[in-house]
């Protein structure tokens, strides 16, 4: 395998078109990035495991996590909640509806919409994964006072594109407060 010289390369433009200066050129939160890495694989890891066992994935979590939390919920609004596209969400919709965890309900004012629903045995699924992940996080706040977990509330909704989470559930709620 050939060596690697990275010496003496310009700065490419990143996907934004922003140049940024070499690695060594400037201070990265490597703290920071390992430590999400490292939270979100076990975070995710608790539920894949349950998951496992019937055949799903996290697209299917996220999925059905959506749909529980917000019932009615249209395709269009999944679609843009999780950023995927028609194709990546039909197949595991299509499972989610023909194992019977979710349901489709055409919309009452216009019969094209396709409003999803968990089941009760969708909400089952979800109820327990929401436990083994309140679990983790009530074990990692501990001892935090209560402002302290309101900074890490903070830092994890900015870390969010600015736009996303206020912008999609308006579109999904119309203002209306979202369950806590």
């Amino acid at each position: 395998m050939a060596d690697i010289n990275f010496s003496g390369m310009a700065a490419q433009p990143d996907s934004r078109g922003s140049d940024h200066p070499p690695a060594a050129a400037r201070d990265l939160r490597w703290d920071i990035i390992e430590l999400l890495f490292f939270a979100y694989r076990d975070f995710v890891g608790d539920a894949d495991q349950e998951l496992e066992a019937f055949g799903f994935g996290r697209a299917h979590h996220r999925v059905i996590h959506f749909v529980t939390r917000y019932p009615g919920l249209k395709v269009a609004d999944l679609l843009d909640v999780l950023r995927i596209t028609k194709q990546s969400l039909g197949r595991v919709l299509k499972q989610l509806l023909d194992e019977g965890y979710i349901v489709q309900k055409t919309g009452n004012n216009d019969r094209r919409q396709r409003l999803l629903y968990a089941t009760l045995k969708g909400e089952a699924l979800v109820g327990k994964l929401a436990g083994l992940q309140t679990d983790r996080i009530n074990r990692a706040i501990t001892g935090i006072d209560p402002a302290g977990v309101e900074t890490v509330r903070t830092f994890l909704r900015a870390m969010i594109d600015r736009d996303d989470p206020d912008k999609v559930l308006e579109a999904i709620f119309g203002g209306r407060k979202t369950r806590e």
